[in-house]
């Protein structure tokens, strides 16, 4: 170990040696490492940020300056996002967070080693590396879910570089509490961070971790405002003076969405599923151009906007004028992250979830003439929708919405918009993406004990 390192934890056992009180000096060691995993994920997450805005930048400038680049640049970007992942961190591809579903389930005395596999430095390296080349390439993929693989990475290595006279601490809690950090920093939601730990992660009794949860997403999303400045991730959309009557168009894409995000889960599992048989790299890279070659053909021949996280369909149909897609555009919305996400690549679903509900909510309301404050309303209850259709996490997906925009008169319509999906999403498919992708990874993990 490093001379520095070996110094600080001298220092700081010594201090802790002079403190009196024995509750006080056990509460303070429990809590420092989850300080420490939370400011390092604070400053990753803006990092990450300000990398994937500038990998978006940098794919616009190239197609601005030649529209005829995405041919080349696509391909590119999917073959070297796959090639990353595989040659150096294969469990890194995709979101990251079913991969952090699957380490809170092995964070047992038995299983816990196979904790590595999921979260470990290299994770973060490549997961970082894998979708800025995915994104530059055009690819439709967030970066909100990356970043809770990265924060959970981050506090598992703090809890592994603890010496042997620490306090003990929950391996599955420090998991959780680094997730929920990662998503209170990534969105600057920190209800939303919160809410994601105990409903997507949590078998445990939130009693048990509570104070560590409460304290990580604080950090985390203080860390990442003063680095990035307070920001909300969209803004403040008009919705005053909508009537009662709006709840049955937030019900009605609310279903909409419920279904389409169910059945594009389905589609991208069934991808995944034939993508096994796929044997060698060549016919990988044939089916990674194609792929590629599908999503640059639709953006250069028909609409740009089937490329990137998606947010700006979110900013503009929010916030000018401009408030309706063409019919075609929740399809290419769903197009996009099918085959950017299956491609072996890391990169989240979350952002292109919201950008596809936003679509479905600004194409239907466009149907039925509403009023921009009404259609405001109800292109919220469409990303509210979608994303519980991935996710199936209706309250977290309220909350996240709710507080990207500041919009807490809309509680109630946003909830139901995520029940509606909810019930709906079922009715397709009894199990998440979220979860189909966990168990796949514990499988493969678990089957390499029995190999």
């Amino acid at each position: 170990m490093h001379p520095i390192f070996v110094y600080l934890r001298r220092s700081i056992k010594k201090s802790f040696d002079n403190l009196q009180n024995e509750k006080l000096k056990h509460n303070l060691l429990q809590a420092v490492p989850f300080w420490i995993g939370s400011l390092i994920t604070g400053v990753l997450a803006v990092m990450y940020a300000k990398l994937f805005t500038w990998g978006e930048k940098l794919m616009n400038f190239i197609i601005d300056w030649n529209a005829w680049m995405i041919f080349i640049i696509a391909p590119i970007g999917f073959v070297l996002s796959w090639w990353l992942v595989k040659e150096f961190a294969p469990y890194s591809k995709g979101s990251g967070i079913p991969q952090v579903m699957a380490a809170v389930e092995l964070a047992n005395p038995k299983e816990h080693t196979k904790i590595r596999h999921l979260l470990s430095i290299k994770i973060i390296v490549f997961k970082i590396l894998s979708s800025l080349a995915l994104v530059i390439g055009g690819g439709a993929v967030g970066r909100e879910g990356p970043t809770i693989q990265i924060a959970g990475s981050v506090f598992r290595k703090v809890n592994e570089y603890l010496p042997d006279w620490w306090p003990k601490i929950s391996k599955k809690n420090m998991i959780m509490t680094g997730a929920a950090a990662g998503l209170s920093a990534a969105f600057n939601t920190p209800l939303g961070g919160i809410v994601f730990a105990v409903e997507e992660l949590s078998k445990t009794h939130i009693n048990y971790f509570k104070t560590a949860l409460f304290t990580a997403v604080i950090i985390a999303g203080l860390t990442a405002q003063t680095l990035a400045g307070s920001y909300l991730y969209l803004g403040y959309p008009k919705t005053a003076d909508v009537s009662l009557m709006v709840m049955f168009p937030v019900i009605l894409v609310a279903g909409i969405s419920g279904v389409l995000a169910s059945q594009l889960s389905v589609f991208m599992l069934a991808i995944n599923a034939w993508k096994k048989r796929l044997k060698s790299d060549r016919s990988n890279i044939i089916f990674l151009v194609i792929s590629a070659l599908i999503i640059a053909s639709l953006a250069f021949f028909v609409n740009r906007e089937i490329l990137g996280s998606g947010k700006e369909i979110m900013e503009r149909t929010l916030f000018t004028d401009d408030k309706h897609e063409d019919w075609y555009m929740p399809i290419f919305r769903m197009i996009g992250p099918a085959l950017s996400f299956t491609s072996g690549g890391a990169g989240g679903i979350f952002a292109p979830a919201l950008s596809a509900g936003a679509s479905v909510g600004s194409v239907i309301s466009g149907w039925i003439n509403l009023t921009p404050n009404e259609t405001n309303v109800v292109i919220l209850g469409g990303m509210v929708a979608f994303l519980t259709g991935i996710t199936r996490a209706p309250f977290t997906s309220a909350i996240i919405v709710l507080e990207m925009t500041d919009r807490h008169s809309l509680i109630f319509h946003l909830m139901l918009a995520g029940m509606v999906s909810s019930l709906i999403s079922l009715m397709v498919s009894r199990r998440s993406l979220y979860d189909a992708l966990k168990i796949s990874y514990l499988e493969e993990l678990r089957g390499e004990k029995k190999s």
